[in-house]
């Protein structure tokens, strides 16, 4: 290879990825000081990392697509992106800005590269996508009918248990054993579940691309391709009952203990606790809804290959304690 075109391959994307972190700075800054600062999106700062590590793992396969650039529609993305922060700095909108950078990025692939090595690093951007956080009016209207829901199942598991119990909206009222006036639980934002729902959504799609079967004898072909595809997209899509299904258990336990051991149960360290054992549990139903539909796998032989916990799974499970926000997610607040 002559020594020209070594060095270009070089200095070309220092000097792209210099002039974007130019001119997204300040957008930059801004969102790492958010996951910081905001529990519901502190798995962002392991984002990078996640999608380092894939792109590391991944060099030598994203090196053999053959670049095919897409001039007009590269430019046409870069120019979009470019407006779109321009909007969203003069709108003062910061979810406009932060997405503006993936669209920036993916319209430089396409630009040097093409359409094949944007779908290589689909993946990576979809990550990094999750990671923006959403707009806090779309925020509210995913968090409040979650904390409703959250709140109807943990009176219907305590009624379950003859637990004299009031609600009304997101508070919850009842006698603690050897009390003798009632005491409130107020399913407050934080017990939502929107957090672990965030959280496990990332974490789906990082389990997906990790556990993603390979069709070793080469004889899957496209019905192959599109198991691995629907696969993903159930898993992922899994992540989303499993996230708001094991809150709401965690709330109705929460509010079961509560009456036989006090409200007291919703801090401290049953908080802190209780927050791990879902995440854990979460993950645990998602591996196995992985390891069910590995089973439906088209090149599996003699029931082996394809299966959820026999592809990369070290990979996985090195990033199970990492995915998840330190913390736990909220329990239910305590109003005396």
């Amino acid at each position: 290879m002559p020594p020209s075109i070594s060095t270009e391959r070089v200095w070309k994307p220092l000097v792209i990825a210099a002039a974007v972190t130019f001119v997204y700075w300040g957008v930059l800054l801004r969102l790492g000081r958010f996951w910081w600062e905001d529990e519901n999106y502190s798995h962002g700062l392991l984002i990078p990392f996640v999608i380092g590590y894939i792109l590391w793992a991944e060099r030598g396969r994203l090196a053999s697509v053959a670049p095919r650039p897409r001039l007009f529609w590269g430019a046409a993305a870069v120019a979009l992106a470019l407006l779109a922060l321009w909007v969203g700095t003069a709108g003062a909108e910061l979810f406009t800005q932060r997405t503006s950078l993936v669209l920036l990025l993916a319209g430089l692939v396409v630009y040097f590269h093409g359409w094949r090595l944007l779908r290589a690093v689909g993946v990576p951007l979809l990550l990094l996508l999750l990671a923006i956080p959403i707009p806090v009016i779309v925020f509210n209207k995913v968090a409040f009918p979650l904390q409703l829901f959250a709140s109807r199942c943990a009176v219907w598991a305590m009624r379950t248990f003859d637990i004299p119990v009031l609600r009304e909206g997101n508070v919850i009222e009842l006698y603690p054993l050897g009390s003798t006036t009632t005491k409130r639980l107020e399913v407050v934002e934080a017990c939502s579940g929107i957090r672990s729902l965030m959280t496990l959504v990332t974490l789906a799609v990082v389990f997906a691309y990790f556990t993603s079967p390979s069709d070793e004898g080469g004889e899957g072909g496209r019905r192959f391709e599109r198991f691995r595809w629907l696969r993903a997209v159930l898993i992922v899509l899994a992540a989303v009952p499993i996230a708001i299904i094991t809150n709401a258990a965690r709330v109705s336990g929460t509010g079961i203990l509560a009456r036989f051991y006090g409200t007291g149960v919703a801090d401290g360290f049953f908080h802190e606790f209780s927050g791990w054992v879902i995440y854990v549990v979460a993950f645990l139903l998602l591996f196995a809804f992985g390891w069910l539909l590995d089973r439906f796998n088209p090149t599996r032989r003699g029931g082996r290959g394809g299966g959820a916990g026999e592809v990369k799974t070290e990979v996985v499970e090195s990033h199970v304690a990492a995915a998840v926000p330190v913390g736990g997610e909220g329990t239910a607040g305590l109003q005396r």
